[in-house]
């Protein structure tokens, strides 16, 4: 396969691999800004090994369909899963057992470390979270804008620039929908999330009350609006919260019952579940990076 991401591809059916890419000269703007988007691509890989290419630059792998096995750490991802491999990591591959269609973008910019720290990466060690619906469809989005760039480069940079934005407010629990702005009743329940800093646990019941719509309605709409169900949105904002307070030296029990999950076993079990590591280990490894 011929990308500026993928080294090699040894694999059961070699050659079959469909992959676009558009990489991005950013305009003055886009470099005013610090943090720009330099490559963006996607394909549909087939079972075997992919090795990537040492980059200069942050790089983001998000999984729509299928799964696969990054070496680094021995990470499992898995659809609507990424993983963010940060600047200069050598010998980096991935191992599909059978099929995985994947996005990847690659951040560049002075300000880029603080962005994808931002965004839940790591500067010393590739790290695995959960994709929101919302990020995987701007994903795309950003994919196709680059790839189309060079006929339009200025409107396309332009573009870039506003799904790289969006892909931050989504990823900090800010209401970002599918295709436009959230109805006036969804936006309601998610800043009452926000603004409570994710510590209480509303029920469906609850969020359909605020709402002012009847449950079965609500959830529907929430769906449709943010790509998946209104209590896994929620818990997703918790972990990522859960993610930020650790970083400030709360312990795993603090960190817990901030974000509403009194029981350690449980608020671990869920942490690791969805961050990819027990929160025990994420302070650890913070604390490393520090």
């Amino acid at each position: 396969m011929n990308s500026s991401v993928f080294e090699s591809a040894v694999g059961e059916r070699e050659g079959q691999s469909v992959t676009v890419e558009g990489v991005h000269e950013p305009d003055q703007l886009a470099r005013a800004s610090g943090v720009w988007i330099a490559t963006a691509g996607s394909a549909m890989l087939t079972a075997g090994q992919y090795e990537l290419k040492p980059q200069t630059a942050w790089t983001l792998i998000m999984c729509q369909q299928g799964a696969f096995q990054l070496n680094l750490n021995d990470l499992k991802i898995k659809g609507r899963e990424c993983c963010i491999i940060p600047r200069q990591q050598e010998d980096v591959s991935l191992r599909i057992e059978q099929e995985a269609r994947i996005i990847w973008l690659l951040f560049d910019g002075p300000l880029a470390d603080g962005f994808m720290v931002k965004m839940g990466g790591m500067t010393h060690r590739a790290m695995k979270q959960g994709a929101l619906p919302s990020q995987l469809k701007l994903a795309r989005h950003i994919v196709q804008a680059a790839v189309r760039i060079g006929s339009v480069k200025e409107a396309s940079s332009a573009q870039l620039q506003q799904l790289l934005w969006g892909l931050l407010a989504s990823h900090s629990g800010q209401a970002v929908a599918m295709d436009a702005v959230l109805s006036h009743e969804i936006a309601k329940v998610i800043d009452a999330m926000r603004k409570n800093q994710y510590r209480d646990s509303f029920s469906l019941n609850d969020m359909a009350s605020l709402s002012r719509m009847p449950v079965e309605t609500f959830r529907k709409r929430f769906v449709s609006e943010v790509g998946m169900p209104p209590q896994s949105y929620q818990l997703f904002c918790k972990m990522e919260r859960a993610k930020t307070l650790l970083k400030t030296g709360l312990t795993v029990r603090q960190a817990g019952i901030e974000v509403g999950m009194e029981d350690p076993y449980h608020f671990s079990k869920t942490f690791k579940n969805i961050v990819g590591m027990s929160p025990s280990h994420y302070s650890k490894t913070i604390l490393t990076q520090a």
